[in-house]
C-alpha cells in the first residue's frame, strides 16, 4: 500500500512536467478545440466522455472542456501546435502567425522563420531578464539599503540612479516585439514578448527533446519561486523554509529533551513526583498540534515577541518586528510540540544501559559526572537520535500550528542572505506543507494545481527522507562505536 501511494504521488507530479502532446478537435456541433487529454471516465449505456485542457483563459474564460467521445467529429496532432508558458493568463495553445511589430507585419515570413525568430527572441528576453534581476539583487537592494542607514549619502543616490537608469534600459529593451497567434477556432491574439517565458511544440519534439525538457521543468520547479497564485513555477523558497525551519527546530529541541531525560532517569529522586511528571511528558505527545499553535501565538509571538518590540525596536512601532509571526517563533513551536517525543526517547535509551556499566565505571574511579558523560551519554546516543528522528517526521509535516506563528502564502525572499545577521530568525517563510494545503484548497483552479500538490508532496516525502536517513546514518555510527554487548 505505502509503495502504491508513493508510485501514485510520483507518477501524478513528475508527469506534469513532461510535454504531453495537444490534439485538435472537430466536434459535431461546428466548434474546433486544440488541447491535451487530461483522463476519461465512462458513461451510461457504454458512453465515454474526456476532459481535456485547453488553455487560452483570456479568450474562452475558462480552459477545461467536458467532452462527450460521440461528439468528437475528427481528431488529429498536427506538428505545428504550439504550447506557450506566460506569466499571466495560463498556457496558451495554438499557432504562431507571426512574430514582430503589429504595426510592420513581415510580408515574407515563413513558419519555419517565425518560430525560429520566436525560440531566438525568447532566449534573447530570458538574458534581458537574468542581468535586470541580477542588478536589483546585487546592486539595488544594497544601495536602497544603505540610503535607508545614511539618507544624506550623496555618493549612494548617484550610483541609485544609474542603477535605476540602467535598470529602465533593460526593461524597455524587453519590449516591443509580439507575437501575433491564431487558437484552434481561428480567433487571434497579439501576445506581447515579454509575457511568454516558454514555447514549445509537443507535436513535433523527439523522445530525447521531451526528456530534455522534462528535465529543465523539474529543474525549474526546485529552483524557482512560485507565481500566478501558486498555481505555477517553483517551491525553492519553501523547500528552503522547510529545511532551515526543521533544523533550527532539531538545534532547539535536542539539548532540552536530553537535558530533561537525564534529569528524570539520572538526577531526579524517583518518586510519585517524578512519576507524575514522566505521565505528564506522556499526555503531551497526544495535544493536538492547533493547541501548540494557540499557545505559541499567545506567548511566543505576542508575549515574548511583544516584549522585544518593546525593548529593543520601538522606534518601528506600531510595526512589530518579533511581535508577529516568524521562523523562531515557528521552530520553538515545533520544538515545544516534539519535546515529549525525544523525552521519551532518550529516557527509554538511559534506562535500557546496564546497571554494570555503571558500577563499572564507579568501580574504576570515575565520578557521578565522569560515569554520565563518558559512558551513558555516548551509549545513548543512538536513543536520542531516535528521538530526532520521530521528531523531524512529525515537524516537518505539520501545518496547523504553522497557520498561527509564521508561515506564509507567498514569501519569495528566504530568511537568509548576505545582509547582517545573515540569519533572519524574524521573517516569514514559506513552507511545503502549507505550501501544498493553500495550492489545493485556496487556489483559482484547484484543477490545474492538482499536478503541483501531487508534485510538492513528492518533494515533502523526499525532503523528510533525506533528513531521517542522516539522522539514521548518524545513530548506527554512534551505536556502532558506542555500542555494548550484552551479557549471555
Amino acid at each position: 500500500m505505502l509503495g502504491g501511494l508513493l508510485l501514485l504521488i510520483a507518477v501524478r507530479g513528475l508527469g506534469h512536467f513532461w510535454p504531453a502532446g495537444v490534439v485538435q478537435l472537430e466536434l459535431e456541433d461546428g466548434r474546433a478545440l486544440a488541447g491535451r487529454v487530461v483522463r476519461e471516465l465512462p458513461l451510461e449505456q457504454g458512453e465515454r466522455e474526456r476532459l481535456y485542457y485547453t488553455a487560452n483563459r483570456d479568450l474562452d474564460g475558462q480552459v477545461w472542456h467536458w467532452l462527450a467521445v460521440s461528439d468528437i467529429v475528427a481528431s488529429e496532432r498536427p506538428r505545428d501546435l504550439l504550447v506557450l508558458e506566460r506569466r499571466f493568463h495560463g498556457e496558451f495553445i495554438g499557432r504562431l502567425v507571426e512574430v514582430g511589430s503589429v504595426d510592420f507585419p513581415d510580408p515574407t515570413s515563413t513558419a519555419t522563420a517565425d518560430w525560429n525568430a520566436l525560440q531566438a527572441s525568447l532566449a534573447e528576453l530570458q538574458a534581458l531578464r537574468s542581468e535586470r534581476d541580477r542588478l536589483r539583487r546585487e546592486q539595488l537592494r544594497p544601495l536602497i539599503q544603505q540610503l535607508d542607514a545614511d539618507p544624506r549619502d550623496a555618493q549612494a543616490r548617484r550610483e541609485l540612479a544609474a542603477v535605476n537608469e540602467r535598470v529602465r534600459a533593460l526593461q524597455h529593451a524587453m519590449q516591443g516585439k509580439v507575437a501575433i497567434l491564431e487558437s484552434a477556432d481561428g480567433r487571434r491574439l497579439v501576445q506581447p514578448l515579454d509575457e511568454i517565458l516558454r514555447a514549445w511544440r509537443p507535436n513535433a519534439m523527439t523522445t530525447g527533446e521531451k526528456l530534455t525538457a522534462w528535465a529543465r521543468g523539474v529543474w525549474r520547479f526546485l529552483s524557482e519561486g512560485p507565481r500566478d497564485g501558486n498555481t505555477a513555477g517553483g517551491v525553492w523558497p519553501a523547500i528552503f523554509g522547510t529545511v532551515l525551519m526543521v533544523l533550527l527546530m532539531s538545534l532547539l529541541v535536542a539539548p532540552f529533551g536530553v537535558l530533561a531525560a537525564v534529569y528524570l532517569n539520572e538526577v531526579a529522586h524517583q518518586g510519585r513526583l517524578t512519576n507524575l511528571v514522566r505521565i505528564s511528558v506522556r499526555n503531551l505527545a497526544g495535544v493536538p498540534s492547533i493547541v501548540y499553535g494557540v499557545f505559541g501565538l499567545g506567548v511566543f509571538v505576542y508575549g515574548v515577541g511583544g516584549s522585544l518590540d518593546e525593548w529593543f525596536f520601538s522606534d518601528e512601532l506600531p510595526s512589530p518586528t518579533f511581535g508577529t509571526g516568524g521562523l523562531l517563533w515557528a521552530s520553538l513551536t515545533l520544538a515545544l510540540l516534539t519535546l515529549p517525543v525525544v523525552i521519551v526517547a532518550t529516557e527509554e535509551g538511559l534506562a535500557r544501559i546496564p546497571v554494570q556499566q555503571r558500577e563499572g565505571a564507579l568501580a574504576l574511579g570515575a565520578t557521578r559526572f565522569e560515569t554520565l558523560t563518558r559512558v551513558i551519554l555516548p551509549m545513548t546516543v543512538p536513543a536520542m537520535l531516535t528521538g530526532v528522528i520521530l521528531a523531524i517526521a512529525r515537524a516537518a509535516g505539520e501545518v496547523a500550528p504553522l497557520m498561527l506563528v509564521g508561515v506564509a502564502k507567498l514569501a519569495p525572499q528566504v530568511p537568509v542572505d548576505a545582509e547582517f545577521p545573515f540569519l533572519h530568525l524574524e521573517r516569514k517563510f514559506m513552507h511545503l506543507g502549507y505550501h501544498i494545503y493553500d495550492t489545493a484548497f485556496h487556489g483559482n483552479d484547484v484543477q490545474a494545481a492538482l499536478p503541483l500538490v501531487y508534485a510538492t508532496a513528492l518533494l515533502l516525502i523526499g525532503v523528510i527522507l533525506v533528513l531521517n536517513l542522516t539522522a539514521i546514518f548518524l545513530r548506527h555510527y554512534f551505536r556502532t562505536r558506542h555500542g555494548y554487548v550484552p551479557r549471555q
